[in-house]
């Protein structure tokens, strides 16, 4: 029930994107199709995950008396395969016919082109594709792993499902006027499911996890003075517009308040642990975020009236680094089955422990409880 309700918040947030404008006078940036695309592929995802949280008497075709459906299949398991892969076609092919028809239909079309957003959110947003595209060839890795197939076999299969959802949508974008294919996009989508499959490869387990982890940034209501009017606006009237403010708009599109992290298991590196330490599953994590950030690649916008607005020179745009603490859930000893499917979940999620950051305003600044 919890991926309904999910996906049905992830529904409603993309109504609300699009109710407020129309395609003729929408006046979206970037970053708001961006999230379009996302909420929409996350119906994908789900698809592809909802075996895990099914009930069995309702997939009793995927059980059997020596086989529960969660434990992973010894051997190939046709059923299981074919469930998945079956899921996985019609969702892929539903979502993009939907998301070309809805969206990419409505604006110009041109030749097959890229252009350069580097500079663009101070490299958040690339951080942010990395990180998709790890989890998606995981979990489609994970669920192969189950359906029988060898842990190489699972590894290859993710790998390739994670860059073909991603590598759609930046294809996509390559033959539209407005935007156009994004190498550094295209690179980071690389990095993050090779980042999955290279430790399948050498090591046949994740020491290294991407992570996220986000929180509601405090704005400034304080009014501003328009350049070219007596209009007002504030820093909060701005992020509101930009961001949004539901939860599925604060996990996808409010920079300013996520941070990715690389979360890294020492104990799996050490090859003995005096009286236990660390625990195996302690990780230390290094994250990467940004604050300030108020337009993707400087802190003026126009509002829909024309009003233009700079945002008042002591909001300096900057990146911050972190240093933590983590869990890393998956490695929890339990010998519920269907807890460990949770802990897979869970572990998309960075857990809060007191954070050091250092940033590039030349600051230090210790956090008891960041996340």
């Amino acid at each position: 029930m919890f991926y309904f309700f999910f996906l049905l918040r992830l529904l409603l947030a993309f109504e609300k994107q699009a109710v407020y404008c129309t395609f003729e006078t929408c006046r979206l940036e970037p970053s708001s199709i961006k999230i379009m695309k996302k909420l929409l592929y996350c119906l994908l995802l789900l698809l592809l995950t909802f075996p895990s949280s099914a009930q069995t008497d309702s997939l009793s075709l995927l059980a059997s008396p020596k086989l529960t459906f969660f434990d992973t299949a010894p051997s190939f398991n046709k059923a299981r395969f074919w469930t998945i892969t079956s899921i996985g076609v019609a969702g892929y092919s539903a979502v993009t016919i939907g998301l070309n028809q809805a969206w990419y239909a409505n604006y110009p079309r041109s030749k097959f082109h890229s252009f350069d957003d580097w500079n663009g959110w101070r490299q958040m947003d690339k951080f942010g594709h990395a990180m998709t595209s790890y989890f998606e060839s995981k979990w489609a890795g994970d669920l192969y792993r189950w359906a029988g197939l060898s842990r190489n076999q699972a590894a290859w299969v993710g790998f390739g499902t994670g860059l073909l959802f991603q590598t759609t949508l930046e294809i996509m974008d390559g033959f539209s006027e407005k935007w156009g294919f994004s190498w550094g996009d295209m690179g980071f989508n690389l990095l993050g499911s090779s980042l999955y499959l290279g430790q399948e490869l050498l090591w046949q387990e994740q020491r290294f996890r991407l992570k996220m982890s986000t929180h509601r940034p405090s704005y400034s209501t304080t009014p501003i003075q328009a350049t070219n009017s007596n209009a007002t606006s504030s820093i909060h009237a701005r992020t509101t517009a930009l961001f949004g403010n539901s939860i599925p708009e604060l996990l996808f599109k409010e920079y300013n308040g996520q941070t990715i992290w690389l979360s890294v298991n020492i104990a799996s590196f050490l090859k003995n642990r005096p009286h236990g330490f660390p625990p195996p599953w302690i990780n230390v994590a290094v994250g990467y975020g940004i604050e300030n950030v108020f337009g993707a690649e400087s802190n003026t916008w126009e509002d829909k009236a024309g009003n233009s607005f700079t945002a008042p020179a002591h909001y300096q745009r900057h990146s911050q680094f972190f240093l933590s603490l983590d869990i890393d859930f998956e490695r929890i000893p339990t010998k519920h089955k269907w807890l460990k499917t949770i802990f897979g979940i869970l572990n998309i999620f960075k857990v809060p422990f007191p954070t050091l950051e250092i940033n590039t305003l030349g600051a230090v600044k210790f956090h008891p409880f960041y996340f």
